[in-house]
């Protein structure tokens, strides 16, 4: 029951505040999601992301085994995915990278604070970091035949990270009004991202739902099962361990179905797999963090 207890008390503020972006639009209240998510992707979330690594205790070869052990986990990803969207006849262009990259920042990153606190939080921006270069590069070329390699260098939360990672390596710190200023632009970043989040999937017009249900199924389970092997295989433990394993399980981002709608591949399945993706992360995330707690 303890367990269960915690479980609950991890995963519901996460849920909770995403349903509060969901109702607000129900309500017909306005949002502007482009100038929210354009604040969050390129002040708040950067600012996070330096700070935690600036302030981090953990060593930098850990975060960087986790660096290599994320990218390796999203090409055997990649590998599964393709093999089983081949066997079942779905187009390459409209799923496979949705399949790949989950939702690393909006809900990996706040789910990974509450699990297991700071060491989860630095832990977690390092994750959102290789999601985004390899999501913005091979990503892109998977979805639209071309590559976008010069967009990752213009990425505030890449030039943030190797920033924050300079900083750690050479012990530097900035003064203390600054930090304090970095911190409190940064604590904007979690409730943002949560609540865009629930505002966009309330803005979905979803598609090939019976497609989507198993499809989530199936790569929740597969991510799942990736993550836990590639941790073991490096030796990942505790909150490194349990950060790898529930990034790479996160439910298809909401980008995807941006990606998707400027490329022309079919968007509102898209839109079906990032809802019924996200519907199944609400229980199978709390499955999974049982399991890691």
């Amino acid at each position: 029951m303890n367990a269960i207890l915690t479980v609950l008390e991890i995963v519901a503020p996460v849920f909770l505040v995403g349903g509060v972006g969901f109702a607000w639009v129900k309500a017909g209240f306005e949002y502007r999601i482009q100038f929210v998510t354009r604040l969050a992707m390129t002040l708040a979330v950067p600012c996070l992301i330096f700070t935690a690594l600036m302030k981090t205790e953990a060593d930098l070869a850990t975060l960087g085994t986790l660096a290599v052990a994320g990218s390796l986990g999203y090409f055997v990803i990649g590998l599964a995915a393709w093999v089983i969207l081949r066997l079942a006849g779905l187009d390459m262009r409209t799923y496979l990278a949705p399949f790949i990259f989950g939702n690393t920042g909006n809900l990996g990153i706040p789910l990974c604070f509450f699990a297991f606190g700071q060491v989860g939080l630095e832990a977690a921006v390092v994750m959102l970091a290789v999601s985004a270069i390899w999501s913005f590069t091979i990503g892109i070329w998977m979805v639209a035949g071309k590559g976008s390699g010069g967009k990752i260098l213009k990425e505030p939360m890449i030039a943030a990270t190797l920033l924050g990672a300079l900083f750690l390596w050479q012990g530097w710190e900035t003064p203390r009004f600054l930090t304090n200023t970095l911190d409190l632009i940064g604590q904007m970043a979690i409730p943002l991202m949560l609540i865009t989040l629930g505002v966009a999937v309330a803005r979905l017009t979803p598609g090939r739902i019976t497609t989507a249900l198993w499809l989530s199924v199936v790569k929740l389970a597969i991510c799942t099962a990736v993550g836990w092997a590639v941790g073991t295989a490096f030796g990942l433990t505790g909150a490194i361990f349990g950060v790898l394993v529930l990034e790479l399980a996160t439910p298809v981002a909401v980008t995807a179905y941006l990606l998707a709608e400027k490329y022309e591949a079919d968007s509102n399945a898209v839109a079906g797999y990032v809802m019924v993706s996200t519907l199944t992360c609400v229980i199978g995330l709390p499955l999974i963090l049982g399991f890691l707690l």
